[in-house]
Order: structure tokens, then C-alpha cells, then sequence
């Protein structure tokens, strides 16, 4: 699933709160979920001038994750992402979500995310200005 780039991932770090937790004593799977759009959103916010974040957003179309490894309570986690294929509004996003610390993968994830023009809310094929900060 992961198509990875090392020169090209941004990185963000997590920290894993009690009511991640489910009743199994790890995190529950739908949490993982939503670390990979923290990651991918905390990516759009680092590399986006002020300008782009107004005038674009972001929604997902598909996710696609696989979880390999628990997660716990004590745990830290280094989310990595990096964008891949992309064709007219849309591209792909790939996350990892590691143990920091180690190099023990939790979960890998690709997502097909599209561009929205902020003032309308319809698609907006994906030009350069955007493709240069990712």
C-alpha cells in the first residue's frame, strides 16, 4: 500500500489520549482513521501559504487503511506522509503511523483526496502552485 518517497514526508507527532482507547486496552481502529487526516491536514497547514488556505480545501473520496500492529495509552506516534498520483482535482495521500521511537509500523493508509475551490465548493484541477508545496 505505501509508495514512499523518504526525501519528500512530512512528519507529525501524536500522542495517544485515554479515549483513544477501547475496550480491549488499545487504540480503537477508527481513531487510526483519524490520525491519517491529522497528519494529512497538519501537512496542508505546514507547507500552504495563508493565501492557498483560503482559497482551496480539501475532502477525502476513499480511504484504504491496514493495521498492522496495536497502539497503546503510554504510546507516542510519528505519523509520515507524502502525496503520490495525481489526475485533474484529485490526488492520492499515503500515511504511515509508526511507534515513535522505533520502527515499528502500526498502520499504513492511502487516501484519494480532491480539491475543492473554497468559494464555490466545486472541484479545482490541481495546478502547479499546489504540486510545488507537496
Amino acid at each position: 500500500m505505501t509508495n514512499s518517497s523518504n526525501s519528500a514526508k512530512f512528519s507529525h507527532t501524536i500522542q495517544v489520549q485515554a479515549e483513544d482507547i477501547d475496550l480491549l486496552g488499545h487504540v480503537n481502529n477508527v481513531v487510526y482513521l483519524r490520525w491519517v487526516q491529522e497528519v494529512a491536514t497538519a501537512h496542508w497547514h505546514y507547507a500552504a501559504t495563508e493565501n492557498l488556505k483560503k482559497l482551496y480545501l480539501w475532502v477525502v473520496l476513499r480511504h484504504e487503511i491496514d493495521y498492522l500492529r496495536p497502539a497503546f495509552l503510554t504510546d507516542q506516534i510519528q505519523g509520515f506522509t507524502w502525496v503520490g498520483e495525481h489526475q485533474g482535482a484529485k490526488f492520492d495521500r499515503f500515511v504511515t503511523l509508526y511507534r515513535a521511537g522505533s520502527e515499528q509500523l502500526l498502520a499504513s493508509a492511502k487516501t484519494t483526496w480532491c480539491l475543492l475551490d473554497a468559494t464555490t465548493l466545486r472541484p479545482k484541477r490541481i495546478d502547479q502552485d499546489i504540486l510545488a508545496i507537496l
